[in-house]
């Protein structure tokens, strides 16, 4: 079975302070420390012990991005990911949801996956939209929020998180599939996976080895466009009322005067 992880490379959550670039309206990802999206480690987890429970089956990391991005793509091998694909362009910059998704898809269709996972959404993008539209381009069905997966024949069955617990919900393959967040226990690379992870196959694409145009792409081809940014609003303080014996009655004057009561 041929197996793919999207990943994604981002400035560290752990040490880093998120900001927007208030030129072009980018995060900010130049001078900072970058690393792997600590949810795409969850996700790499997930589709590892899949794999190993499948037996004859290859694990793919797959991402678009700089060149930076290959350091990601290198924990993952450590991880213990078989062989990875970074796909990096000049004109991928400024890249919205569907230019992402359109180019993971037209790598993806190449290889011809059985599955493909992806984490519920990003640590620094947040828009959870990638999966699907990846889903809806490739034409496959998704399956979404998983906490745990198998294979069973020529379907994929899922544990699907839900606000009470689960259900089981299954897919015909090839699919896509998210894991949901904290699901799976994140794998440390061990010195001999490091070491290895050197020798395992490393492939760059471009746009042209996609057949992709860089007006499809990147801020030519985005159709999402950040047109401010603005700092959240700082919340008014509190009222604290001391009770001296009439605190009830201060709060139902509150409520009151409120029109809450």
């Amino acid at each position: 079975m041929k197996i793919f992880v999207c990943v994604k490379q981002i400035p560290d959550p752990n040490t880093v302070e998120s900001k927007l670039d208030p030129a072009t309206k980018r995060l900010v990802r130049t001078g900072v420390s970058l690393v792997l999206d600590p949810g795409d480690e969850t996700t790499i987890a997930a589709a590892i012990k899949l794999r190993d429970s499948l037996g004859n089956s290859e694990l793919t990391a797959i991402s678009m991005g700089p060149a930076s991005a290959q350091e990601a793509l290198r924990r993952a091998l450590a991880m213990g990911v078989d062989r990875a694909i970074l796909i990096s362009d000049p004109a991928l910059a400024g890249s919205d949801v569907l230019g992402t998704a359109r180019t993971l898809a037209a790598a993806l269709k190449r290889e011809s996956p059985d599955l493909i996972f992806c984490s519920t959404e990003s640590t620094d993008g947040y828009t959870g939209m990638v999966p699907g539209a990846i889903a809806e381009l490739l034409g496959l069905p998704q399956l979404t929020f998983a906490r745990e997966i198998t294979v069973e024949g020529s379907k994929a069955v899922i544990k699907r998180v839900t606000q009470t617990g689960y259900e089981v919900v299954e897919s015909p393959l090839p699919a896509v599939v998210t894991i949901a967040s904290g699901s799976f226990e994140a794998i440390y690379p061990t010195m001999k996976g490091i070491m290895s992870a050197r020798k395992k196959p490393f492939s760059q694409l471009s746009l042209s080895d996609l057949g992709l145009e860089p007006s499809q792409v990147g801020e030519a081809g985005a159709r999402e466009q950040i047109l401010s940014i603005g700092k959240a609003e700082a919340r008014a303080a509190g009222q604290i009322i001391k009770d001296e014996g009439n605190a009830a009655e201060i709060i139902a004057d509150f409520l009151q005067r409120h029109q809450l009561l």
